[in-house]
């Protein structure tokens, strides 16, 4: 039996996450892709994170806040 789909009010915090990913991502002057050898991760799941296709991990957050050199509440507050 497959799942009911997340609120919208879950959606569009993850898109306000990827979106803050994102900016952080531009200000350190990095690509998807160095970001995701920073980070240990593929490109496709910074890409999927930052447009909100997926919900990462807390594990993944952490690497990203890591590899941006951002505090892990500057992310997801």
């Amino acid at each position: 039996m497959p799942s009911a789909p997340p609120p919208d009010w879950t959606l569009e915090r993850r898109r306000i996450v990827g979106d803050r990913i994102r900016d952080a991502r531009l200000r350190a002057n990095l690509t998807q892709e160095r970001l995701a050898e920073l980070a240990g991760m593929d490109r496709q799941t910074i890409n999927r994170i930052e447009q909100a296709h997926a919900s990462p991990q807390l594990d993944n957050l952490f690497r990203i806040a890591d590899a941006l050199n951002v505090p892990l509440a500057d992310l997801v507050r």
